[in-house]
């Protein structure tokens, strides 16, 4: 079942690796990760498996929002490097078969941007109409909306007597789409790193550019879809095999199938949260926490693995930049944090879609709990201040950002058990993770049975079967509180996937037939126990038999 390269485009059974470049590798002993460090990584990169790069903002930047505040596209950041150093990734990673993945951000720039500069002058100035304004009195915004980092959406401007609107910080004016020169602007932008050699792009908040903030709607505009069309046609169908993800917080499956039509009118694919948001209180913020229910979990993912079956595709992810450790939030990073991490990635990469690791998540790297004096990240210092101010207790607010916090995912990456975890010589920008002595890459690349050589063998099989790509997807005892099984079907193959998703041991019986090592996959336990599945215990199995066979013999062997 060897998978035929010709038949698909090359990111349906690509694994793609995020970098956040602040906290992948330091080479000049600043602190701050950089360009020519990646470029030190890419023979672990390429040891892994992986198929492409997402980087995370490198271009000019103020930094206020970790380089999601961009002041020059065409630029990078001297924090980070030059663009010559940026030509030469794109290069060194080109030989060893990576591609890289620009993350753009088109919503917003940064107040330092040449543009807004310009647009706060005057209201005749060319640049005033590439951001979006209106008229009022100081003291008076335009209407109630609030920014996502808190406070105002709108900020004044003496000069112009004018509000300028921001979904995010004051430092980041959102762009109006509805100009056509700043869409001409941000085309020829794109088509400048496309001719550099860039081969994806990952657009930040895409779903926001359409907005319309007199009638309060930020999401899901009415214009978003010909917008995003206008762009694909512009840029992205000019290149060659461009792979291109939106950042979606409003998708749902409707919407997801515009967006990763298979006739590549928009995207290839979306970053949908629906699973991303069960952890917290209905109807309120991410830091109102509650606990995940499996079985919400199990059905959403079900949800969208049936409904873009054919229709369009899905992204894969558990982490990102933004996102807490999926082992610390899931898994259990204690006793058993090696084989949840395994358990995860096994659920994960049993899907039909295109697999994300985020930098570390292929190492099992946890959570971390600092005092908030260091912390460095925006929202969560915002959240601090506000939340106890409002009469939280410190330790309620404390226990939020240790749950949900973004630089629980941006501590340095752990290489080695050196000083720093191998990330620099000089002072981190921010503290390493103290676990880093034992949760490294060099321990993890030298033990056969460490996550890191668990997740190579995932994307080598993902590799190697037509199924991962193919197969129709169903869930198996969707009620049932601990396990989490399903099965992916093609022609005469059957892929079953079996996961115990917590730190109980759980009745369940597979078949001996079924159970046979010649069936296996893959396993994070080396011995099975008929009748049972282990702590965070998961396997894959390849049955060739018939599908209604193999789900009558489940379901009749377990009746939960």
């Amino acid at each position: 079942m060897k998978q035929t390269s010709d038949t698909y485009k090359w990111w349906k059974n690509a694994v793609i690796y995020q970098i956040y470049p602040k906290s992948f590798q330091d080479s000049n002993g600043d602190g701050i990760g950089d360009i020519p460090g990646i470029i030190t990584r890419l023979d672990y990169l390429k040891k892994l498996g992986i198929d492409a790069i997402w980087l995370s903002p490198v271009y000019r930047s103020p930094q206020y929002d970790n380089g999601y505040d961009i002041s020059d596209y065409k630029d990078i950041d001297p924090m980070f490097g030059t663009m010559n150093d940026m030509e030469n990734l794109i290069k060194e990673a080109k030989k060893r078969n990576i591609r890289i993945i620009m993350d753009l951000v088109l919503n917003h720039t940064s107040d330092e941007h040449y543009w807004f500069q310009e647009a706060k002058k005057s209201r005749s100035n060319p640049y005033h109409d590439y951001y979006v304004w209106r008229n009022g009195v100081e003291g008076t915004p335009p209407n109630d909306m609030k920014s996502t980092f808190g406070g105002s959406a709108w900020t004044w401007v003496p000069e112009v007597q004018q509000y300028y609107f921001h979904q995010f910080s004051e430092k980041q004016p959102d762009l109006n789409w509805d100009n056509p020169k700043v869409r001409r602007e941000i085309y020829d932008m794109i088509l400048w790193w496309m001719n550099k050699g860039v081969e994806g792009f990952r657009l930040d908040v895409i779903d926001q550019i359409a907005k319309e903030p007199d009638h309060k709607i930020t999401v899901n505009g009415p214009k978003l879809h010909e917008y995003i069309r206008e762009l694909s046609k512009e840029t992205f169908q000019k290149g060659k095999d461009i792979i291109t993800v939106g950042e979606a917080w409003g998708a749902d499956p409707e919407r997801a199938k515009m967006y990763s039509n298979p006739d590549n009118s928009e995207f290839s694919m979306v970053f949908q949260f629906e699973h991303i948001c069960l952890d917290q209180q209905e109807g309120k913020s991410k830091w109102d926490l509650a606990p995940l229910d499996l079985v919400k979990l199990k059905n959403v993912l079900a949800k969208w693995q049936k409904e873009l079956y054919q229709t369009g595709w899905n992204s894969l992810f558990w982490n990102n930049h933004d996102l807490p450790r999926i082992v610390s939030r899931w898994g259990n990073d204690g006793k058993y944090r090696v084989e949840s991490a395994k358990m995860l990635a096994t659920i994960l990469y049993g899907l039909q879609g295109t697999p994300y690791i985020y930098q570390g998540e292929e190492l099992g790297m946890t959570n971390v709990r600092y005092n908030i004096e260091d912390y460095r990240d925006i929202e969560t210092l915002n959240l601090y201040k506000e939340r106890t101010e409002n009469g939280y207790s410190v330790q309620e607010v404390m226990n939020s950002i240790y749950a949900k916090g973004r630089d629980n995912a941006r501590t340095p990456m752990q290489w080695d058990d050196s000083e720093n975890a191998g990330f620099t010589i000089g002072i981190p920008w921010i503290k390493v993770n103290p676990n880093y002595k034992y949760i490294n890459a060099r321990n993890e690349m030298k033990d056969e049975k460490s996550v890191f050589n668990y997740y190579r063998k995932l994307i080598q099989l993902r590799k190697s079967n037509d199924i991962f790509i193919k197969g129709r997807f169903e869930l198996l005892f969707e009620k049932h509180p601990e396990l989490f099984i399903y099965t992916r079907t093609w022609n005469e193959h059957t892929l079953l996937v079996v996961a115990n998703f917590y730190g109980r041991r759980v009745q369940f019986y597979l078949p001996p037939e079924y159970a046979d090592t010649g069936n296996c996959l893959i396993s994070n336990y080396e011995e099975h126990e008929t009748g049972y599945l282990q702590p965070y215990e998961a396997a894959m199995y390849l049955i060739n038999d018939n599908y209604k066979i193999i789900r009558s013999k489940l379901l009749n062997h377990n009746n939960f």
